[in-house]
């Protein structure tokens, strides 16, 4: 079931349940599917951003990542299961798909990030298939060459699941532009979770995440570049969900 939170389509799912689907599309061949996991921001954007409201519309997977859509989920009367993030899916799907036999491709990162979690994980993971890690260089989408030799890199190796970390919404208008030309049954994208996994950024203690504050630590690891997004801009939010509130009544 899907349900609308400022006219985002989440899908009511637990973490097993996103984790099944997820291995279910990575075995369907014919089509190309991917995945978002929208927080607060990523909400906002879609706002004033038609092009990545598109994207949104046209995902197989619309998942939660952030406390605070569920909780806002509940004060509409809808009450989302559970908080997905791209940084929890990583390991879990990884775990999964080395059982199942598939093929991973990593793209994006900062530089040496992918790299190091390609190590980790094939020591983490026994029978793990990374066919392909690479981290292209900042703005390479807008370089036609480079973007070209990214794209024949994925379809030369022919993986199963794609996971990109170039961070919203560029991963995630990036995916959907290309997804039929590489052609890979899954595309995810998982903003910052290769640099959480290479301990380049670190990520926010289990508790803080549980209790929804995950935000607030980021904002103290890169205050400058996220205070006004998360203190200012996004704050709007709740004013979005309160008027969904009273124009459903």
């Amino acid at each position: 079931m899907k349900i609308d939170i400022c006219g985002a389509k989440i899908d009511n799912v637990t973490f097993i349940e996103a984790i099944e689907e997820s291995i279910s599309l990575s075995f369907c061949k014919d089509k190309y599917h991917f995945i978002v996991t929208p927080n607060v921001d990523h909400l906002m954007q879609l706002q004033r951003d038609s092009d990545l409201k598109m994207v949104y519309d046209n995902a197989a997977l619309v998942l939660t990542d952030g406390m605070p859509i569920i909780w806002l989920s509940k004060f509409l009367g809808k009450g989302i299961k559970e908080k997905i993030s791209g940084s929890d899916l990583l390991p879990k799907l990884c775990e999964v798909a080395s059982d199942k036999g598939l093929r991973i491709f990593f793209l994006g990162g900062r530089l040496g990030s992918v790299e190091s979690v390609e190590k980790a994980f094939k020591n983490r993971y026994r029978g793990i298939n990374i066919v392909r890690a690479h981290c292209p260089s900042f703005g390479f989408e807008k370089d036609e060459v480079e973007n070209r030799q990214v794209i024949e890199l994925i379809k030369e190796v022919q993986p199963d699941i794609l996971f990109v970390g170039l961070g919203t919404p560029k991963q995630e208008k990036w995916i959907y532009r290309y997804r039929d030309e590489y052609k890979v049954p899954l595309s995810i994208g998982i903003g910052a979770s290769f640099d959480f996994e290479a301990g380049v950024v670190k990520r926010a203690p289990l508790w803080m995440r549980k209790v929804g504050f995950e935000w607030f630590w980021r904002i103290l690891m890169e205050p400058k570049r996220l205070w006004k997004r998360y203190l200012i801009d996004d704050m709007q939010f709740f004013w979005l969900v309160l008027k969904q509130k009273v124009g459903k009544k």
